[in-house]
């Protein structure tokens, strides 16, 4: 049985025997994801509550995203010479294409576990169950992702000859779906974070017509109105729908074989799919169906 070393040896980073048993168990996420059609409750967003177990938003979602892609790095760094004893060899190193998916990994999650509370207006409190369900699933397909990176998919060119079925075009076309979801996720994203920036500045001119200077710009952390841009315009979640496809084209890239690609997809789906569908309830008791119209949850057509 190969061994491993690290803050939990045999697990964090895992060995071989261990990866297998957890990317087996993790397969097996949306059975527990799909409880959401049950509960409503959601305690993050636009639906989060007043709670003694709340955690401030910009910090919560911090501390909840990041250890995903630092999961991912750590397994580049220390498993890679545990696991493959090639590695110490002068002529070693890992294959461009390991580099280019976790780089492209790190791209995303810089973005929304760095960038994105710090671009936020204004967020609202999250409740530690939530944040622990997500710093849960960020570790484990953190894990999942960074082994299969680092030591057990694809270690060489040969590798990944064989891994995918249509060569370079199959990996520059995975790359390219995602860099437009990628694009995609942060153009709607700005859209929802647009409009309490209009609130802010609608208070601000308020409060300098009012002669008041003192008067206190209100919160705006509950502040909502329908997104009207892009495909605001024909679904109310294109912000999920764009990162399903974000990482629909990094599965493609890693080849439809990778399984912690395909769980990435598959689980993100599951526990995003409920939200987006309990969200338009949310939407048309707030604002009106009328006023919703014919706009789809999360996927036209469909729902």
């Amino acid at each position: 049985m190969s061994t491993t070393t690290g803050p939990i040896p045999n697990w964090y980073p895992p060995n071989r025997q261990n990866y297998d048993l957890i990317l087996f168990l993790w397969q097996f996420f949306p059975l527990g994801a799909s409880l959401q059609w049950l509960i409503s409750w959601y305690g993050m967003g636009k639906t989060s509550v007043n709670s003694r177990f709340n955690l401030p938003g910009r910090i919560g979602w911090l501390t909840m995203e990041a250890p995903g892609f630092l999961t991912l790095l750590y397994n580049l760094r220390y498993l890679t010479p545990q696991a493959n004893p090639h590695y110490l060899s002068e002529e070693y190193s890992l294959p461009w294409q390991n580099k280019v998916l976790a780089a492209l990994f790190v791209l995303h999650y810089s973005y929304r576990a760095l960038l994105f509370p710090i671009l936020q207006p204004s967020m609202s409190p999250l409740h530690i169950l939530v944040w622990l369900f997500g710093l849960l699933f960020q570790i484990i397909n953190g894990t999942c992702i960074g082994a299969w990176l680092a030591a057990y998919g694809p270690l060489t060119q040969q590798d990944w000859s064989s891994n995918l079925t249509f060569g370079t075009f199959q990996f520059v076309l995975g790359i390219s779906l995602f860099y437009v979801g990628l694009a995609a996720n942060y153009y709607h994203d700005d859209e929802l974070r647009e409009i309490r920036r209009r609130e802010i500045r609608r208070q601000e001119r308020l409060a300098a017509q009012s002669k008041n200077p003192e008067q206190a710009i209100k919160k705006v952390e509950k502040h909502y109105e329908i997104p009207q841009a892009g495909l605001f315009k024909v679904m109310l979640y294109p912000h999920y729908f764009v990162e399903w496809i974000e990482w629909t084209g990094f599965w493609i890239a890693a080849g439809v074989g990778c399984t912690p690609a395909r769980c990435f997809v598959v689980n993100e789906v599951a526990a995003m799919l409920p939200r987006a569908v309990n969200g338009k309830k949310w939407y048309e008791d707030k604002f009106g169906r009328e006023k919703i119209g014919k706009r789809w949850a999360v996927i036209p057509g469909v729902c």
